[in-house]
């Protein structure tokens, strides 16, 4: 097994944290179109948007031409933007079009976009408008993927909070069940689903579903695990419909798999034996493949930029299963409810920093020079210009990092990185 410092503290629990307000680099909340398109097999993602985010998706998804994707761009044109044109009206017809040639999409998500919330178009209104001409053959809802005030994986959250009213309503009397929120690939939401069928607890759902009629009943009798530690909104949506989240880490490495199935075996009151017999195979799988990566990375030193709000989980996977020493570990938001269990297995005395002012937070790292930095595209080749090594934000959220199958996946991911930059020193 790999060895699991102890709690001795309350860690990082009241730790005071460094909060920026300043210039920001990362991608907007588009880019969750990318995982989402994928996970919910028969949904369409439609951005209301201009050339630029076009591009955006286009480039991310790396879809080749002959492709036939679930995404696609609205194009709004200076027609649009002069007030020359009805941008409804437009719309309308796109739809049509859209949904004439593809009878097999089931939901449409309409996607705001920087461009279509500054011409102040309703999108809202607009999927009631297409909802009620459509709805024998489609459901169609609107979500924002504005990168205005938002980092790239609020989008997932929005998408997810904008299906969580069309979910339908429990029966009273209905047995417990448990919901897994949050957009897994579907080989680790089949790993999970066994390990649950072997731990004797059910039924389990998961959100999203595969397909958009798949929705899971929600009302009092729902208990859910969060998958993902950037869906404030989802989880907020979820409780108003009556359901209750049960507190835990978050399922990255040994530790925080085993945490976060913990907090579902306790709560559907899954005896210790049986627990223990689902998972010990698993565990002493995964420790025994993470001993291979402990060496390279016990003692490099490590600083996060704040991209994806996945920085505390995997600070806490990092510093506790593999020996690295944090630098800082900043995160776009930090909730501090959600991530409760997490703060407190971080090594007391970390530097948190919330938000970003990347002139200053680059001058921090520069000084700190940290054996290797979790930034976004944008910073990561000046910095690797410079002779830090760096690992790509959006490469963590793009590969599948959950579960005890795929906590080797993870460090690896952090230790390719340093392994690059050996080479080219030598």
């Amino acid at each position: 097994m790999s060895p699991v410092i102890p709690i001795r503290s309350a860690g990082c629990a009241d730790a005071p944290v460094l909060r920026e307000r300043g210039q920001r680099e990362v991608f907007c909340g588009l880019t969750g179109i990318i995982w989402l398109h994928r996970k919910i097999q028969d949904a369409f993602f439609l951005v209301v948007g201009s050339r630029t985010c076009a591009h955006l998706i286009q480039s991310a998804a790396g879809v080749m031409i002959f492709a036939e994707p679930r995404f696609a761009t609205a194009i709004i044109d200076d027609r649009d933007l002069a007030g020359l044109a009805d941008a409804n009206e437009e719309l309308d017809r796109v739809v049509t079009r859209l949904l004439t040639r593809r009878p097999e999409i089931k939901l449409l998500f309409l996607v705001g976009s920087c461009p279509s919330e500054v011409i102040k178009l309703d999108l809202s209104r607009a999927a009631q408008r297409l909802s009620k001409t459509f709805a024998s053959r489609a459901r169609v809802l609107n979500y924002s993927g504005s990168g205005i005030e938002t980092t790239f994986t609020q989008g997932e959250d929005a998408c997810l909070a904008s299906l969580v009213p069309e979910a339908p309503r429990a029966p009273e009397g209905a047995p417990p069940a448990l919901l897994i929120v949050g957009a897994l690939a579907d080989v680790v939401e089949d790993q999970f689903s066994r390990l649950f069928e072997e731990m004797g607890l059910g039924p389990v759902r998961f959100f999203p579903p595969r397909h958009a009629g798949d929705l899971p009943p929600l009302g009092a009798n729902v208990r859910f695990l969060l998958a993902q530690p950037f869906l404030a909104d989802t989880a907020r949506a979820l409780e108003e419909r009556g359901a209750k989240r049960l507190a835990a880490p978050f399922p990255l490495g040994v530790e925080g798999t085993t945490a976060w199935l913990q907090a579902a075996a306790t709560a559907f009151a899954v005896s210790a034996e049986r627990f223990e017999s689902a998972i010990a195979p698993r565990r002493e799988r995964a420790s025994r493949a993470l001993a291979s990566y402990r060496h390279r990375l016990t003692g490099k030193s490590i600083f996060f930029f704040p991209d994806s709000q996945l920085e505390i989980p995997l600070a806490r996977f990092l510093s506790r299963e593999l020996g690295m020493r944090l630098v800082e570990v900043g995160t776009p938001y930090l909730h501090r409810q959600h991530l409760a269990e997490e703060l407190q297995l971080l090594p007391e005395g970390t530097m948190l920093s919330e938000g970003q002012d990347v002139d200053r937070q680059l001058d921090r790292c520069r000084a700190a020079a940290p054996d290797l930095t979790v930034c976004g595209l944008g910073l990561a080749n000046p910095l690797e210009a410079e002779g830090l090594a760096t690992k790509w934000a959006i490469e963590l959220v793009f590969t599948p990092i959950h579960g005890y199958d795929q906590a080797a996946d993870l460090a690896g991911l952090f230790t390719r990185p340093l392994q690059r930059r050996m080479t080219l020193v030598a």
